[in-house]
């Protein structure tokens, strides 16, 4: 019980876009995230994909629904409803589908250039549905953070084109972008419950892939297979899930979003100790241009200021902060 106090207090914590808190929780949930892309390649090393997916996910689901049993939280209704069921259909369900299903038909480097679109693709969503502004800086930083990814997997030469599956990473970018939007638009949810079923929303869908695609359904033997189911399912998900929700609180959507990139570069400089990946000139020259990016469009004095919001959104914003 302790701990689900503790996790509501963090829920109502100062949502000021100056307080450094969130940039500490910034930080945070890309170390972890980019922890996440090493323990996926090591889960899926002896898992099925999607069963992968939705086996994390069912898992770390049941522990979001215990907090919010266990803390006696109120469970959404009507139109945030509706948007929560929506973030995990974007964020969870169709994105990872999307980006699986090209996964196997092009190779890393080319998933990861173009993944490394969402920030560009968030704010462009955003702004289009009146939440931000459009600024040069954000537009650069974005360009800038492509540029870096693009550096580091274009140097050994891994970037391949396929019309169709890039179109379905391109829809994935989508998918994840609108997510976070939409993550901005249910912050009047505790981050438990928008996690309880956007989680359980995902991870059924997820299962159902898994199912009609045939997988085999079997449980880890090997240890460190275990050890990164473990991984996912606690900080990589019920940590990074959560995170993700208090940080969009207190940084815009397309802010958040920059976290996407820095992935694979938490990756890059963990997979040394994990994974025994060595870091590359490329990578190194690649990670300066991937960071001064995340610096423009996102951390950088400004970035964090968003339209005034509408009454309907004034209005979660009170429940939130209540």
């Amino acid at each position: 019980m302790s701990i689900c106090l503790a996790f509501g207090k963090v829920a109502q914590m100062d949502t000021s876009t100056r307080s450094p808190t969130g940039y500490v929780m910034f930080a945070i949930t890309a170390t972890l995230g980019g922890i996440n892309v090493l323990a996926v390649r090591i889960s899926v090393g002896e898992l099925a994909p999607f069963w992968a997916a939705g086996l994390r996910f069912s898992l770390a689901a049941v522990i979001f629904i215990v907090i919010t049993l266990a803390s006696r939280l109120p469970w959404p209704r009507g139109r945030l409803l509706f948007l929560t069921i929506v973030n995990g259909l974007l964020g969870i369900s169709l994105f990872y589908a999307l980006a699986y299903w090209a996964l196997v038909r092009v190779n890393a480097g080319t998933a990861t250039v173009v993944l490394a679109l969402v920030p560009l693709v968030t704010l462009l969503l955003a702004t289009a549905q009146r939440f931000e502004r459009i600024s040069r800086r954000a537009v650069a930083g974005s360009l800038l953070a492509v540029a870096g990814i693009g550096w580091i997997v274009i140097g050994p030469g891994e970037v391949t084109a396929a019309v169709l599956p890039l179109l379905a990473l391109l829809a994935a970018t989508v998918c994840v972008g609108e997510s976070v939007i939409v993550s901005k638009m249910i912050s009047a949810n505790h981050p438990a419950i928008t996690n309880a079923v956007s989680l359980t929303v995902g991870a059924l869908t997820l299962l159902g892939m898994s199912a009609l695609t045939g997988e085999q359904w079997a449980l880890p033997r090997q240890p460190e297979v275990v050890w990164s189911l473990v991984y996912l399912v606690t900080l990589g998900s019920v940590g990074v899930f959560a995170l993700v929700l208090l940080v969009v609180r207190r940084l815009t959507a397309s802010a958040t979003s920059y976290m996407f990139v820095l992935f694979p570069l938490v990756a890059m400089v963990v997979g040394p100790w994990l994974v025994d990946e060595p870091v590359t000139t490329a990578g190194a020259v690649g990670a300066v241009l991937v960071m001064i990016g995340v610096w423009l469009g996102a951390l950088s004095p400004g970035t964090t200021r968003s339209r005034r919001l509408r009454p309907a959104d004034r209005t979660a914003a009170a429940l939130d902060s209540g």
